[in-house]
């Protein structure tokens, strides 16, 4: 097929491997595949299929855009480190897309996004209608939020703190960082980078260094 404007989007944020295309704003082919590991694997052959399946080449691409999370933290990094080798190996931009933004693409305003952090946590971003900076916060803190819909893994129990609306995803999430980065398409991104709202679990090893011998 022939057609002047390709999106490419994907996303191993969380425990799944996921990626859609567009032509423009139309949506030519998407996959999902649940998978508790193995992304690294599976991803750049997934985005090989897509793009097979489009009857599309790699050169024929505008742009990439990957999720950038808060998600997995190895995750997140692998998709990231995809897209920034892709980007520079095709010479075409690649834009970071927040699950945030992707939640609410195509919903109304006001809006809140929150997804399930666990211990009781939330990651949280509000819409209304322009974004606020993005968070982690305890359940307990929803009451103090402002009204609107809700929506994410974790808007059952945040609209039982608030009465807030629950609503569904306009979008899969892939074509949705897809449609957020061809709207954001005249604009100037940074490199993508992970969006980490929560400081590692691991720690640096207690032992002291080795004593270097000269």
């Amino acid at each position: 097929m022939h057609c002047d404007d390709i999106t490419l989007a994907f996303d191993t944020s969380a425990a799944h491997c996921a990626a859609a295309l567009l032509c423009g704003d139309e949506l030519l082919a998407q996959q999902h595949a649940d998978m508790a590991r193995g992304q690294a694997e599976h991803v750049i052959p997934m985005l090989d299929a897509l793009l097979a399946q489009a009857g599309l080449k790699w050169s024929d691409l505008s742009r990439l855009a990957v999720g950038i999370g808060p998600g997995n933290f190895t995750g997140t990094r692998i998709a990231v480190a995809a897209a920034r080798g892709l980007a520079l190996g095709l010479a075409v931009p690649a834009i970071g897309v927040s699950f945030f933004a992707a939640r609410a693409q195509g919903l109304p305003r006001p809006l809140t996004v929150v997804e399930d952090a666990r211990r009781g946590e939330v990651y949280m971003q509000q819409f209304s209608p322009e974004p606020e900076p993005p968070c982690l916060c305890h359940l307990s803190d929803a009451q103090s939020c402002g009204a609107g819909a809700v929506v994410g893994s974790a808007a059952e129990l945040w609209a039982a703190q608030t009465g807030a609306q629950v609503v569904r995803p306009a979008y899969p999430l892939a074509e949705a960082i897809a449609r957020v980065a061809y709207e954001q398409r005249s604009q100037t991104h940074p490199r993508p980078a992970p969006l980490y709202l929560r400081a590692t679990d691991a720690a640096p090893p207690s032992d002291r260094s080795p004593q270097l011998l000269t």
